[in-house]
């Protein structure tokens, strides 16, 4: 699919705000992690993955994984989008017998590949997606989203050595966003009650240097930049001559798109006020009325 760069951000926002009143509505949610990732969730559903939205098991589909599951509203939003299931049933979102759970939950939504909520554990599957791919003579593609969090979990590095395989059908793209709901206490003594500094989860560490020492082709792009994404997700796409997987550090700000929410932590859970909606609304559409389709901020479908 060929879409222009300023399309797909007009997409990107117009997910963003589903994102924004649908957590509204529901009253649960995480708000701050979907809206870094849009753009890039976005580029990938409506432009670089090899998908097809009316037949979601395709056998020759590219697969995505949301290893940040609990960032699922902002995958839903793209999906919904994108034609996968109705605009409206969002406005189900979390709630009892929904297909639309809080994390991604594979065996009742079609359209997902795996299941994820368990941080950590989407690149393992992937890597492991990829190599029966190229074992099995297959040509899709492999597409894991990362939390930069998230990769402080020792798994995730167990699953960055596969690089011996030389897995080149395989990306892994993390949303470095630097802030994170909890961190290391700067004094060891308030451990019991101080929730830590959240910023960068990996200060003064070059990511791309130790993704290249273990093997990786390292990318670094803006990720809200769509023509840097578009060069990314297209170098990937093609394969690294020597074999590598490649990974996309995309540098986004957490919360993009809602002035209020963007650059602070404490909108990793935030459930928006009435006035922040309307703020987010103006901000993500402008002028244009709220359309149609999914829940309203008072939690009736439109």
């Amino acid at each position: 699919m060929t879409i222009p760069n300023d399309e797909l951000a007009r997409i990107a926002n117009r997910a963003r705000w589903e994102v924004v009143r649908t957590v509204a509505a529901r009253k649960a949610g995480h708000v701050g992690g979907p809206l870094s990732m849009m753009d890039l969730v976005t580029a990938l559903y409506f432009r670089d993955l090899r998908i097809r939205p009316e037949e979601p098991d395709w056998p020759g589909r590219d697969r995505f994984i949301l290893s940040k599951g609990h960032a699922a509203i902002g995958l839903y939003a793209v999906l919904a989008l994108r034609g996968f299931f109705p605009l409206e049933e969002l406005a189900t979102f979390d709630s009892g017998g929904s297909r639309l759970q809080g994390h991604p939950d594979a065996t009742r939504l079609p359209g997902l590949d795996v299941s994820t909520g368990s941080l950590g554990q989407g690149l393992s599957f992937g890597a492991g997606l990829a190599l029966g791919a190229r074992m099995a003579g297959q040509d899709f593609h492999t597409w894991v989203l990362l939390g930069d969090g998230e990769i402080q979990e020792g798994m995730v590095w167990e699953a960055v050595a596969s690089a011996a395989y030389r897995l080149a059908n395989l990306t892994a793209i993390v949303d470095c966003n630097g802030l994170q709901q909890f961190g290391l206490p700067s004094d060891p003594a308030s451990a019991a009650t101080d929730r830590g500094n959240r910023r960068d989860p990996w200060s003064g560490i070059d990511l791309s240097a130790v993704f290249t020492a273990s093997g990786w082709r390292a990318l670094t792009v803006d990720g809200h930049d769509h023509a840097c994404i578009e060069r990314a997700f297209a170098t990937a796409r093609a394969g690294d001559p020597q074999g590598r997987p490649t990974v996309v550090l995309a540098r986004t700000v957490k919360g993009k798109g809602v002035p209020v929410a963007e650059g602070d932590y404490a909108w990793h859970t935030i459930v928006p006020s009435p006035q922040e909606v309307e703020l987010a609304r103006r901000e993500l559409l402008g002028d244009d009325p709220a359309p149609a389709g999914a829940a309203s901020p008072e939690g009736e479908p439109r």
